[in-house]
């Protein structure tokens, strides 16, 4: 048995953990990286990359039906080669994800330890390679992987997540989407455009993150419109020979079966807590076996632990995921003394068409302050009309009497660029009449923007102007 001292013990080499390493050693400590599987970051491998450059080919092939109304056309139809759309998603992929495992190569050999590492204690972790390492302290960065229902498992090959679709060597004929959150929506829509023959089915009626009652609304008028979409389906799936048979409901009530090649599943993922040997430590977990962590400093309970990425269930993005790896490592290599790190404005971005964005929380962190709600609609407005992407709503939340900004959420055009700005004035604790004193230029999208932002300062004008009241 081969025992190995060190002062922080990083498990799992994705986005977190690698940032978790990196600064455990700008503070000068020894350090140990721990990965069980391949090297590489879900964003690189399965997540957004791989997503983007589906995403890509879908649009180009989208935007030749505008030609029409632009006075244009092409002479003949429209050929997709699935076997070259997924050669050049998975190249360019592998491009992605080379650049993360060059820089795992640059790390010394003695600081890295390959194996499936579980707790022995709150201090040791025992690899099944027959290794002992001691640390001083620890950090969890594990990840996630897809959750569906284990029932499903009975489709066998004829089931797919994200980890499985970007290695298809040509496009599907067909495929059921169960999940329309972020991954669901933005693969379904793609292979729909794609040709793909896609239904989209969910539960509850949410669509993606949104929160906001006119925006699902919105949303779910604006997909709807171009592919079949049930977010509250009533559906049973089982396998015959090679195809997906899906029993439902259909939106007008009827009682319909259709075959599908693949069943996606895109129901959501699971931290990777399970079989870490979380029972043999100290800590306190949820009713989802996830420690109990302070965001602030990535600290489980009082102990020498911290957990951050994916697997602490809080923000699954990549740029959390890099800071909460930037803070966990400090103040495990700090540790016994822990600090508060810098914890960003929250933004979140879906690349769905049209785009859907959230800041700062979105409805469900205003709904029960008192606020405002300011509103554009991107239907009449000059630059997305011009562009005929003129779909869509924003709504900003602002706080009544300091008239402070406190998020919004968003469906359509350029919604990326527009939530940077938005999340940028957040973290600056501007308020909604400090951001109208700020450039607009014309033509362009960001003066819906502005649009939004002026009905939201008529409506606190007005929500916090004195009562006047009438002699008798």
């Amino acid at each position: 048995m081969y025992q190995l001292e060190t002062d922080v013990a990083v498990i799992g080499a994705g986005t977190a953990g690698l940032a978790a390493y990196r600064a455990a050693k700008a503070a000068g400590k020894r350090v140990v990286l721990i990965e069980s599987t391949v090297y590489g970051t879900t964003c690189a491998r399965v997540g957004c990359m791989p997503s983007k450059l589906l995403i890509a080919p879908a649009e180009a092939a989208h935007n030749l039906d505008r030609l029409n109304a632009f006075g244009m056309s092409v002479d003949a139809p429209l050929k997709i080669d699935g076997k070259a759309v997924m050669k050049r998603v998975q190249s360019e992929r592998d491009r992605f994800v080379g650049f993360v495992t060059r820089g795992v190569d640059e790390i010394p050999a003695a600081d890295k330890v390959f194996g499936m590492a579980t707790f022995v204690d709150d201090q040791t972790l025992a690899i099944d390679d027959g290794t002992t390492i001691k640390a001083k302290a620890i950090v969890i960065a594990t990840g996630s992987t897809p959750s569906f229902p284990p029932i499903w498992k009975a489709l066998g090959d004829r089931l797919i997540t994200n980890d499985q679709i970007f290695e298809f060597d040509d496009l599907p004929k067909s495929v059921a989407v169960f999940g329309p959150g972020v991954v669901g929506l933005e693969l379904g829509q793609a292979l729909h455009r794609l040709g793909v023959r896609v239904k989209v089915f969910g539960r509850g009626g949410g669509v993606g993150p949104i929160g906001d009652p006119a925006i699902l609304a919105d949303a779910h008028k604006v997909f709807g419109a171009e592919f079949y979409l049930d977010t509250d389906a009533h559906a049973n799936v089982h396998r015959e020979d090679d195809e997906v048979v899906v029993t439902f409901k259909a939106l007008d009530g009827t009682d319909q079966v259709e075959r599908f090649d693949y069943l996606l599943a895109a129901t959501g993922r699971t931290p990777n807590v399970r079989n870490i040997g979380l029972e043999q430590t100290s800590l306190e977990c949820d009713p989802h076996a996830v420690p109990r962590f302070d965001r602030e400093t990535l600290q489980c309970g009082t102990s020498s632990i911290f957990i951050a990425g994916d697997v602490n269930n809080d923000v699954p993005v990549l740029h959390e995921a890099a800071d909460e790896g930037r803070i966990a490592g400090e103040n495990a290599a700090r540790f016994p003394v822990v600090k508060k790190g810098l914890r960003r404005a929250p933004l979140g971005v879906m690349f769905t068409d049209p785009q859907i964005m959230i800041v700062g929380g979105g409805y469900r962190a205003v709904q029960h302050q008192a606020h405002v709600v300011g509103e554009v609609s991107f239907v009449d407005q000059g630059r997305a009309r011009v562009m005929m992407r003129n779909q869509g709503l924003l709504h900003i939340y602002a706080e009544i009497g300091t008239g402070r900004f406190l998020g919004a959420e968003m469906l359509g055009p350029d919604a990326e660029h527009i939530a940077h700005l938005l999340a940028w004035a957040l973290q600056m604790e501007c308020t909604i009449a400090q951001m109208l004193e700020m450039p607009f230029y014309h033509p362009v999208v960001e003066e819906g923007l502005r649009t939004a932002l002026r009905d939201t300062q008529v409506k606190l004008d007005a929500a916090q102007a004195p009562v006047v009241r009438r002699a008798a």
